[in-house]
């Protein structure tokens, strides 16, 4: 078990272990920033989803109201006018076979990978670097699509992608602890939402068993589902 600070300490022993409403969980939430720069913040939901179901994946992709407090580096496969559109939509890198080979060499300093469907074919055998990573191109993401130029301008003004872990959780960056906490709110709010519209019929008991916010040197706030 990894050594806990004095400081972590000290902000455990003010921990709920209650959930509470979301905008009390944020307001404690921000009462643990306490380091010398922005903590990220996210949000992790415990499902009741059995992750060996293909039919109880939870998996996608959502555009946050307010951002993440950060532009995510974006690399796109295209080629033509698709190439050009997604240079002027802001993508970081834009390229076919050199940009394959780059990652084939171990270059991951990226993001968000995203690729159009014709691209695939050169996409494909990168999975063994990117897969692990979470950063192979998917349709299910949205992100093997011809709209890319579209795709592109979300992940920029703070879309995220998830999915479910071995355990069944699902976990999101949702902003940052410097965040107006209304703003934080709406983001959280907006992650939870759109987890609960992705309910698989499969799932009979209950489905959100737990969610919690923490920051990145912060325990963890319960939040009532």
């Amino acid at each position: 078990m990894p050594k806990q600070s004095k400081r972590y300490r000290a902000l455990a022993e003010k921990q709920h272990t209650e959930p509470l409403l979301l905008g009390k969980a944020v307001e404690v939430l921000k009462n643990f920033g306490t380091t010398k720069f922005d903590q990220t913040v996210e949000v992790h939901m415990r499902l009741g989803v059995d992750p060996k179901q293909a039919d109880q994946i939870i998996r996608g992709s959502v555009v946050l109201p307010h951002g993440i407090g950060r532009s995510q580096r974006v690399i796109v496969f295209a080629k033509g006018d698709l190439a050009t559109a997604a240079q002027e939509a802001g993508a970081d890198e834009v390229g076919q076979e050199e940009l394959a080979k780059k990652i084939k060499d171990g270059w991951v300093d990226f993001d968000v990978c995203i690729a159009t469907p014709d691209m695939m074919g050169l996409v494909g055998p990168l999975g063994r670097v990117l897969g692990p990573r979470g950063l192979m191109p998917s349709p299910r993401a949205g992100t093997v699509t011809p709209e890319v130029a579209k795709v592109v301008q979300e992940y920029k003004a703070g879309k995220v992608e998830f999915r479910n872990d071995a355990g069944g959780n699902v976990h999101a960056v949702v902003g940052k602890l410097s965040f107006d906490g209304v703003k934080l709110s709406e983001n959280i709010q907006s992650f939870i939402d759109h987890i609960n519209s992705l309910k698989p019929i499969a799932i009979k008991g209950t489905y959100v068993r737990g969610i919690s916010i923490c920051a990145t040197m912060s325990p963890g706030v319960p939040v009532a589902a």
